[in-house]
């Protein structure tokens, strides 16, 4: 199982985020972030936003960490991103 994140570099309610992506599958990052405790509220269409307090213990389970840049491009590439604006479940 590969999983990857950003650095925590983008803000949100008073803190900073990073984003934990797959480039294999939903199912392969949402048992990702299950073993993480991060909950499944954080699962915003194609990635998990992570606090950065988090950050540390995503690396430690076995995320990769790659550039935001990568992250985009790795979603791309597996057929994996979903834009802004575009009606889709939130289970998948």
């Amino acid at each position: 199982m590969t999983v990857y994140i950003d650095p925590p570099t983008w803000p949100g309610h008073g803190r900073m985020w990073s984003h934990l992506v797959s480039d294999v599958s939903y199912d392969e990052l949402h048992t990702f972030a299950a073993a993480l405790d991060v909950p499944r509220r954080a699962f915003e269409r194609d990635h998990y936003d992570v606090p950065s307090h988090r950050y540390a213990d995503a690396v430690r389970a076995g995320a990769l960490e790659v550039s935001s840049r990568e992250v985009v491009r790795l979603l791309y590439g597996a057929g994996l991103r979903r834009r802004k604006g575009r009606t889709q479940s939130r289970s998948s």
